[in-house]
């Protein structure tokens, strides 16, 4: 029996992609990075994770030459992972919007916490951050580049950006479609057959619960918990997140503009750090 590989090169470049989501190559993501390599837009060495190795196995898919890496897009470095000082942190919720992998959890003015198994290094909370109060420690020695992070992390980082992605795009449509309904108003008869849709709709439309999941909220609950043990553990002994009532008006607006956002894609999170509609 002949088997068909329907994998296109740029499956197959993404497959040789470390999968941090840094950005690092130009790119919004490892997935665009991948087409734009395999369409000539971008070469083979702008991802500083992937390193050294990670060019010679695009070299090889691509039948190239091996070339150092480009140090415009970074160095090559042993893996950091994000840290972030629970006293300064003021619960803005910026770092957890700006993490690619959902590593990030928390909830507005309380303390946040990275999921150290989740985080790829990737960087990109740090800027978002309106009180600097983010770290990024080495955390694999000497080991840089692909020696520092496995095909296993690669494969689930790969997974869990591909989930956020997904809920993203589900909640944006949903913003946009109660954004038409209330520009358009509905007539009371309206409203009724809308429920009566809905209501029909709702047992088809439930997803399963997956083991992949049900993983994720345990290793997210476990955070948690390791949160707030860590805020009880302060506050007996008299210290507590800083700066969460008193910011300045640029912060402040920050995270105004944040809140109002989540507000508008029916995001606004409990003080658990779980988003008000379960997702």
């Amino acid at each position: 029996m002949t088997v068909t590989d329907t994998k296109t090169l740029a499956d197959r470049v993404e497959d040789l992609l470390p999968q941090t989501q840094c950005t690092k190559c130009g790119y919004p993501a490892c997935r665009p990075y991948a087409e734009a390599v395999a369409s000539g837009a971008a070469n083979y060495n702008q991802c500083p994770p992937g390193g050294a190795e990670g060019i010679a196995r695009l070299a090889a898919l691509l039948g190239k030459p091996v070339i150092p890496l480009n140090s415009a897009n970074g160095v090559e470095r042993p893996r950091p992972l994000a840290v972030i000082d629970e006293q300064v942190c003021i619960g803005c919720t910026l770092c957890m919007q700006a993490c690619p992998v959902d590593a990030i959890v928390g909830a507005p003015k309380q303390m946040h916490t990275v999921i150290a198994e989740l985080c790829t290094g990737c960087d990109l909370c740090v800027p978002p951050c309106p009180v600097d109060c983010i770290a990024l420690p080495p955390v694999t020695g000497q080991a840089t580049g692909w020696a520092a992070w496995s095909q296993a992390q690669a494969d689930a980082a790969r997974e869990r950006h591909d989930r956020r992605e997904a809920r993203l795009a589900r909640e944006r449509e949903a913003a946009e479609a109660r954004a038409a309904a209330r520009r358009a108003g509905s007539s009371p008869a309206a409203q009724v057959t809308g429920t009566a849709q809905a209501g029909a709709a709702a047992p088809s439309a439930a997803p399963a619960v997956e083991d992949a999941e049900a993983k994720k909220r345990a290793i997210i609950q476990a955070a948690l918990e390791r949160a707030r043990k860590k805020k009880e553990e302060l506050a007996a002994k008299g210290q507590a997140p800083l700066n969460t009532e008193h910011v300045s008006a640029d912060v402040q607006a920050q995270i105004d503009a944040a809140e109002a956002r989540r507000r508008r894609l029916g995001l606004a999170a409990d003080d658990t750090g779980t988003p008000s509609d379960k997702r």
